[in-house]
């Protein structure tokens, strides 16, 4: 266990009134709070020092990480924690936090009288955005947030390799990446993309203690593909915010582009296709994903399961029924996903199982089969049509969110910069005792 021992008032000193943060039971693991009281005679009293919420003046502050396979137990005994203590706490911690999930290199922290070699408090942080005070006095479990900003940014930025790499280097999060893909899929094939293309995207992250813990989802896109905007307004109808073009048209569309993330085409829908395990010429009706084995699978649209079986040609596939038009399959799976099964509903997006290459298959990827009207055709050739556009009754609305999005993604360069938009405290957070 690696600890380190900090006196309370040396603590204070180290702040300064420059660091100094208002907290409460949302308190941060490395945020203080200091408090000056006056008695009646106007003298100052001991300034106090908060930390996770609790007055830790005068206490002994022991900060260390979970090492492996370590317990509650093991923890909490150097402490002189009595055993009856340690074995109360974990019975009654199953309803806030079973300390069974105590896990290796995750921080916590021990608060101890210097009057007393017992611990008082034990805090444990299971992620960055919570912590959990067990307070071994009264017996009492409790989880909190750790007070978070909620930052909005616009990023814009130029295509010279991929989408991914260049937005990542952009300190754009894999999740904003993959809703911005999903949200073009229809528009822009991402796998014909041109060097100078642009991309500008405005989002919100949820940060802690300097450290993004969540994305809030794309609010606003643009994308240039060979000089042709396509801008992605959001805009709330029937009771729903979906994504529309500059002219009222839906970017919503009955079918993902495509069931893998991050990925690429590796062989085409192909009648004269050299088959590379059989060794002969057949046709290909099929597109094929290259990807790493357990990659996660998620079915284009909404339906019901008719097929979810291991068969020698096929391995592990899946196989939806969308509408009395369009069938899908999903082939060569390391294993289908828990619980699907024939007549499951399955929705856009889920993931239905894991690449694999099970069956006539030389290395991971995925076969993905598309039927129209009971034939196989070519799903990358296929026009899906939109969702309902902007109606007439909602144009007016419409417009005005439309000017004010152009304004703003105008504003918004795509050199390698960034502008952070604004901070704004998080107000949804609740500590329950």
């Amino acid at each position: 266990m690696n600890t380190k021992w900090i006196g309370a008032t040396a603590l204070f000193l180290m702040l300064g009134a420059g660091a100094i943060f208002q907290i409460g039971k949302n308190t941060s693991a490395n945020s203080t709070e200091d408090t000056e009281t006056t008695d009646s005679t106007g003298i100052d009293k001991e300034k106090e020092v908060f930390l996770y919420g609790i007055n830790v003046t005068g206490l002994n502050i022991i900060e260390g990480t979970v090492s492996k396979n370590q317990t509650l137990g093991s923890i909490l005994t150097p402490f002189n924690v009595p055993y009856q203590i340690i074995d109360e706490i974990a019975k009654k911690s199953k309803g806030v936090f079973d300390v069974r999930w105590i896990s290796a290199n995750k921080k916590f922290t021990i608060l101890q009288s210097a009057d007393s070699p017992q611990a008082q408090f034990f805090i444990y942080e299971p992620n960055p955005a919570e912590y959990v005070v067990f307070d071994l006095d009264s017996i009492e479990i409790y989880k909190a947030e750790k007070p978070a900003v909620i930052k909005k940014r616009e990023i814009g930025g130029v295509i010279e390799t991929s989408l991914y790499v260049d937005m990542v280097k952009q300190g754009i999060s894999p999740e904003i990446i993959d809703q911005f893909a999903d949200l073009y899929g229809w528009s822009v094939d991402f796998q014909r993309l041109q060097k100078g293309d642009l991309f500008k995207v405005v989002f919100e992250e949820k940060v802690i203690e300097d450290m993004v813990v969540g994305v809030s989802g794309v609010q606003l896109a643009y994308f240039e593909h060979m000089g042709q905007p396509y801008h992605a307004i959001p805009f709330e109808q029937n009771g729903q915010v979906s994504f529309f073009d500059q002219n009222g048209n839906s970017f919503k569309k009955a079918f993902l582009r495509d069931p893998l993330k991050f990925t690429r085409i590796s062989s085409k829908y192909n009648l004269k296709r050299f088959h590379p395990v059989q060794k002969r010429y057949k046709p290909h009706l099929g597109t094929d994903y290259a990807a790493l084995t357990g990659t996660e699978i998620r079915s284009v649209g909404d339906g019901t399961v008719v097929e979810a079986r291991y068969t020698s040609a096929n391995g592990n596939y899946v196989k939806i029924k969308h509408n009395g038009t369009y069938t899908t399959q999903y082939l060569h799976m390391s294993k289908i996903g828990k619980g699907v099964k024939p007549g499951t509903r399955i929705k856009q997006g889920q993931v239905i199982g894991y690449v694999g290459s099970t069956g006539l298959a030389t290395g991971p990827h995925l076969c993905f089969r598309f039927w129209k009207n009971g034939k196989q055709e070519d799903w990358l050739k296929e026009k899906i049509p939109p969702s309902e556009p902007v109606l007439q009754a909602n144009r007016a609305a419409f417009n005005a969110k439309r000017d004010d999005s152009l304004r703003l993604l105008a504003e918004i360069s795509t050199k390698r910069e960034e502008k952070l938009v604004a901070e704004i405290p998080n107000q949804t957070q609740t500590g329950e005792q």
